[in-house]
């Protein structure tokens, strides 16, 4: 059965190796041995002369079974047999199309100085022996076997070079695969440390209280654990909420996210949940209600999670800041700053990953994030995102 492949760019058919392989055999061996024979009864060649003939156009077939595995000597072989055929009777002999089927096949495969040489020996060899023993043979035949061996060489040479294309072209074709591939797992990857980090660091928190005050003051305990259940809740719903959103199932009613992506709007709500435990979050906004895309709302609401993250598991701060605010000289541009009073940067410290994340989607969506020490000697973190979102 013929191997069918699939790319991008459509059904594509590509004949077995064997086929490839015994077809030239078959119609070479057909073709030549047929008419071979067929010449020599009509012409009533003797009988020596007709089975030396036919052998050369039976052999000369045979040996394109090893024209895969060495095509250079496949093409050489070939051509001597062809050579021998020109001074056996009869003299009108069919045309060895073995041999155009080993030149082609020699150009293809890489044997092209090998085809080159025994093609050009054994022609040059045919005309100085014709011109020896004073053979006459008609100029046309002489230029038309010239042109079909130049013929046969152009053949191979244009299906090497769109095989090359070919290889060039699936080439180019998988590392645009594994690129988007790659990207896609990045971009997963960022999506889900986003929202479990958020959620398992409060998870994190809230379970050491619990478990420091269960046995003097089981009230808060209990509260502690109610928000450990609220907060796994709203993670595992964030959780299904994202992969639905990355398999593309939002455009669906029966598969729609359990919850929409956060807004602007929702980082109220962040900065309540994030308050307590020896640190108060307060959140500035000076947007007045005029929001950017939406887009852009979800980017700066994953970077203030991600400061805040971060701010609860490293700076040690008892206080933080989310200012909203729209600059530039047109108003184009979105400002999110999230500021503590923690311990600040560590000098010569390298970026873990979510500072990584926060700075990818910044420039995800055509902004910048910068991170420097803040004016409560804490450490500031700016979004500048343009507010259409990425051009």
């Amino acid at each position: 059965m013929p191997d069918q492949r699939w790319d991008d760019s459509g059904p594509r058919f590509r004949p077995s190796p064997a086929l490839t392989l015994l077809l030239p055999v078959a119609v070479a061996f057909l073709v030549q041995v047929t008419a071979t024979i067929g010449l020599s009864v009509w012409l009533h060649v003797p009988l020596r002369f007709a089975a030396a003939s036919t052998a050369l156009a039976a052999a000369s077939a045979l040996a394109l079974l090893a024209a895969r595995r060495f095509p250079g000597p496949t093409v050489a072989v070939v051509a001597a047999l062809t050579l021998a055929d020109l001074f056996v009777p009869p003299d009108a002999s069919p045309p060895f199309i073995a041999l155009a089927f080993a030149i082609i096949g020699a150009v293809v495969r890489g044997a092209r100085l090998w085809a080159l040489v025994s093609v050009g020996t054994a022609w040059l060899i045919a005309l100085a022996a014709l011109g020896f023993v004073d053979a006459r043979v008609h100029p046309f035949r002489i230029v038309a076997t010239t042109i079909g061996l130049a013929a046969c060489f152009a053949i191979g040479e244009a299906i090497r070079r769109r095989l090359d294309r070919g290889a060039e072209f699936r080439a180019r074709l998988q590392e645009r695969r594994r690129t988007a591939e790659q990207d896609e797992r990045t971009r997963i990857a960022r999506e889900l440390h986003d929202v479990l980090a958020h959620s398992l660091s409060q998870i994190a928190v809230q379970s050491g209280v619990g478990l420091h005050l269960f046995d003097r003051e089981p009230e808060r305990a209990r509260e502690a654990l109610a928000n450990i259940r609220a907060l796994s809740a709203t993670g595992l719903d964030e959780v299904r909420g994202v992969l639905s959103f990355l398999r593309g199932d939002e455009a669906s009613p029966r598969t729609a996210p359990l919850t929409p992506q956060p807004q602007l709007a929702d980082l109220k709500a962040l900065a309540t949940q994030r308050t307590g435990l020896g640190l108060a979050v307060t959140l500035d906004d000076r947007l007045q209600g005029d929001f950017p895309a939406s887009a852009v709302q979800t980017t700066a609401y994953r970077i203030a999670q991600e400061a805040l993250t971060n701010i609860v598991r490293h700076s040690g701060a008892s206080t933080a800041t989310i200012t909203l605010e729209r600059r530039g000289d047109q108003g184009d541009e979105l400002v999110v700053t999230v500021e503590d009073d923690g311990t600040g940067l560590v000098p010569g410290g390298s970026e873990g990953a979510g500072i990584r994340g926060m700075r990818e989607r910044a420039e995800l969506a055509g902004g910048v994030l910068t991170i420097f020490p803040g004016d409560r000697l804490g450490t500031a973190v700016t979004a500048r995102l343009p507010w259409a979102g990425a051009s």
